[in-house]
Formats: structure tokens, C-alpha cells, sequence
């Protein structure tokens, strides 16, 4: 039976793609022989759950899976970061594994702390060093250390950086990965492989603006307007030796999880909530003050509150509601009310000269073939999700310049790349749930029935690493 290595390139955009492919030979030759199309990502379009959505086929609203921290009860200061035990739906790995089929993953995000597999697991971004439970079996860790030393799991801190060291890390971490791929593929039995590289998100959020001349921040003179090309073709480079040692005849898919776009600005979510008076604070915030540490600290007063907010990449915003949260403001009764008019206010939010940026509130029944966690009220695309969304108040304005948590210049967009080569099926534009069935068929195999949860191991504090990330803010 044929092998299959899926190379995941996390954020990697198809309109970026197919304008650097003229200075990438491997990815080109790729593309020459087979096919390539947009891939649709998951809404939202955001790296976890992303990727576990692929590999499980399931929707966020299926998962419960709707951001990097999700709500885990209905009190006010219940969010949790997602980790593997977050993510009970059987991956392609479970029912292969199921079959008597080997995978080695590295880097797949969702898979922090490692979970048994059958084969070998070196899991992802969220890992907070090389100390914690990040391989799986457990003697995996000495290996991948006397392989390639010690290992990087993300550039961190990137958002904090200067442009070049961000440039430098990521380019020494995809060596490094690659180089920890090609050992392990070539001392091990495998059928699946699948690794992802998350060093073009860290690149994009670093250096769009020099590349992009439609970024409202563009220098075409500036010392980075080459970074992007750079990286890239360090990425082919190394693409090259990996792709060189895979016996013949393997099926190989490149995929992202979701595309980029520039970042033109934020919109400080809970500043308009409130302004607007549907959030009440006890006390005025200090400049920048995290909503977090303000419903931490007591100072929400919660029973004139009708709704506050999360940023990131986009806006979350919860409604207080009689009898659902501790102190609910809002009667059940006129919940569909003050949600419609939350929505119809978002979307009307100008950016600072007064013209419209085209926001998207979306409601999660209306996305998902199934709602199950504690997931958002209203989802909101600032900009569609060209403004990120500012969780924090004190701001003296509800348009901001940008991220809040650090440098940013690239927010996400929602249609990553598939290729396939050979080719599979065509070019027409594809969704990224279609994954899971097509490697399934590939080896196949039909749609496998659930699995039990595993045991979660111990959820590991990973918190602080995610607001380093500029994740949490």
C-alpha cells in the first residue's frame, strides 16, 4: 500500500504561493505534476482548532474546540487552553492505528501533550519545552534531542522581536524540523506521515508589510522587503531533501490550515461594549487593562452587564444571561434580542475615518453542523478579519493601530493551499474537512466509527507561553 506524507504549512496563503512559485523549483515541480487548489478553511480560521478539525473531520461546533482558550463552564472566569485532551473525535492516525497502520507525526497542533498513537508523536507549538510531555513513547524525547539537540518547538516570544531574529529563528527551527523528519522517517516503519511547520504564520505576522504593497505600512525600500522570499526559499530547500527521501510512489499533500491577509488595524471589542453600555465596569480601566484581570479583580458589575468580549485574531463576545451565567443581566426572553442588536451594532463599527471596514458577525448555530462545548454568542470578523479584534480597554478609542500584544502585520484569511501530487481529483476549490476522507480512502479505508476519549493526561501550564504568543489578550 502506498505511503502518504502530509505536509502541512501552517497559514501558507494561495494567492502568496502562486506569486513566489517562479523562485521555489520543488514546490513548482509539485504543482507540475500535480494539482493545486484553495483549501477552505474552518470558521474560525485559526491554527487550533484548524488543524484538528482536518484531521478529524469534524467542525469546530463539533469538537467544542472554538479558539485557542474555550470556556469550560459558564462562570465568568472559566476559559481553559485547548490541548490534546480537548479533542475526544478520533484523528486520521486513531483509525489508521486502528487498521495496523504507522504514522509518525511532528508538530501537528492539537497534539500537546502527547496521547499514545500507534507510531511516533512529537507534538506541537504548544509544548513548553523539552522538559514537559511533548513525545510520545516517552523515550522519544531523548532521541529527538540526540538527533538535532535542542529541539524548537516555535519561535518564541515573535511578536516581540525584531524582524531579523524572528527571520533567523524561523529559518534555523524549519531546518531543524526537516532534519528531524528525515531521520526519523528513514530509521522507522511508516505508512502515514504528516508534520507541520508553523514557522510561515510566525513569518507572515512578522514581515507582511514588506512584502505586501497594499499593507497600509509598506516601505518598498525597507531592509525586509525580501524576508518573505527569503524564507520560502529556504522552505523549498528544505522540502526538497525531505521530498527526496520518501521511497517512490508516495502520496504527497501540501496543505495549509488557513491563508493571511494584511492587518490594517484593531477594533477594541469590549472599549465599544463598553461605551455602548453593555458592559458596565465598577471602576474606569487603566490604559490597556486586560479584560481578564478586570473580571479577575472583581470590577466587572456584572448585574448591569449584558455582554462582554475575548480578542485575537477575532472577537468572541458572550452574553450574561439570566439564569445560564452566575449573575445574568439579560432575561431568557429577550436573549435574541440583545444579540440581533449586539450583531446590527458590531457590523455598523467604521474604521477611524468613518468608512465602513465590513464587519461579519456570525452566529455559531448558523456555522456548525453541531454546537457542543460552551462556544461564543456572536463571532465577529472585524474587517472581516483584516482588523484584529482588541480584547483590552483603556484605550481612548475603539479603532486602535494594531495588536495590542505586540508587533503584528498579518492577520488570517480563510482560504489556505491543497496540493496533491500526484494529482487527486481535480482543482476545484475544496474545504478543509474534506481531508480526513480523502487520506482515509487513500489507505482504503471508510469513515472509521468514534474511538473512546483517552485518559486526558494532566493539562500542562501553557498559558503564559500562549500570551507570549500575543494569543491571550
Amino acid at each position: 500500500m502506498r505511503r502518504l506524507a502530509l505536509i502541512g504549512l501552517d497559514c501558507v496563503d494561495p494567492a502568496l504561493l502562486q506569486e513566489l512559485l517562479p523562485c521555489l523549483p520543488t514546490l513548482s515541480e509539485l504543482v507540475a505534476g500535480g494539482t493545486l487548489s484553495r483549501l477552505r478553511s474552518v470558521d474560525p480560521p485559526i491554527t487550533i482548532p484548524a488543524w484538528m478539525c482536518m484531521m478529524t473531520g469534524k467542525d469546530p461546533g463539533e469538537l467544542g474546540v472554538y479558539g485557542f482558550r474555550n470556556r469550560a463552564d459558564r462562570s465568568y472566569t472559566g476559559l481553559r487552553v485547548a490541548s490534546s485532551a480537548s479533542f475526544s473525535a478520533p484523528a486520521i492516525w486513531d483509525s489508521l492505528g486502528k487498521e495496523g497502520l504507522r504514522s509518525i507525526l511532528i508538530g501537528v497542533p492539537g497534539t500537546y501533550p502527547a496521547r499514545p498513537i500507534h507510531g511516533l508523536l512529537v507534538s506541537d507549538f504548544l509544548a513548553p519545552g523539552t522538559n514537559s510531555d511533548f513525545a510520545y513513547p516517552a523515550s522519544l524525547r531523548e532521541r529527538v534531542r540526540s538527533l538535532v539537540g535542542e529541539y524548537s518547538f516555535d519561535v518564541r516570544d515573535f511578536r516581540k522581536k525584531g524582524k531579523g531574529q524572528v527571520l533567523e529563528e524561523a529559518c534555523a527551527m524549519t531546518r531543524q524540523r526537516v532534519e528531524l523528519a528525515r531521520a526519523l522517517l528513514a530509521d522507522e516503519k511508516w505508512d502515514l506521515f504528516a508534520m507541520v511547520e508553523i514557522a510561515p504564520d510566525r513569518v507572515h505576522h512578522a514581515l507582511w508589510a514588506d512584502h505586501d504593497p497594499s499593507h497600509p505600512r509598506h516601505d518598498p525600500r525597507g531592509p525586509f522587503r525580501d524576508g518573505l522570499r527569503t524564507y520560502y526559499q529556504l522552505l523549498d530547500k528544505e522540502l526538497a531533501s525531505l521530498l527526496s527521501d520518501l521511497p517512490g510512489g508516495t502520496q504527497v499533500f501540501v496543505v495549509s490550515d488557513h491563508g493571511a491577509q494584511p492587518l490594517r488595524g484593531g477594533i477594541a471589542l469590549n472599549e465599544w461594549l463598553l461605551r455602548k453600555g453593555y458592559l458596565a465596569l465598577k471602576e474606569e480601566p487603566a490604559p490597556g487593562e486586560r479584560i481578564e484581570e478586570l473580571i479577575k479583580q472583581g470590577k466587572v458589575d456584572w448585574p448591569r452587564t449584558l455582554a462582554w468580549g475575548e480578542g485575537g485574531y477575532y472577537g468572541r463576545v458572550f452574553l450574561n444571561v439570566a439564569g445560564r451565567e452566575p449573575e445574568g443581566a439579560i432575561p431568557a426572553e429577550r436573549y435574541e434580542a440583545v444579540r440581533e442588536e449586539i450583531a446590527a451594532g458590531l457590523e455598523e463599527i467604521p474604521d477611524e475615518e468613518g468608512r465602513p471596514i465590513g464587519t461579519r458577525v456570525l452566529r455559531p448555530e448558523d456555522l456548525y453542523r453541531e454546537v457542543t462545548g460552551i462556544p461564543p454568542d456572536l463571532l465577529v470578523y472585524f474587517g472581516d478579519l483584516s482588523y484584529r479584534s482588541i480584547g483590552s480597554l483603556g484605550h481612548g478609542a475603539v479603532q486602535t493601530q494594531g495588536n495590542d500584544t505586540g508587533a503584528d502585520e498579518a492577520n488570517h484569511a480563510p482560504y489556505g493551499v491543497f496540493l496533491a501530487h500526484p494529482a487527486v481529483e481535480g482543482t476545484r476549490d475544496r474545504s478543509l474537512l474534506e481531508m480526513r476522507g480523502l487520506v482515509l480512502r487513500h489507505f482504503g479505508l471508510g469513515e472509521a466509527g468514534p474511538l473512546p476519549p483517552y485518559t486526558p493526561d494532566e493539562e500542562k501550564a501553557v498559558e503564559e507561553h500562549l500570551r507570549s504568543l500575543g494569543y491571550l489578550d
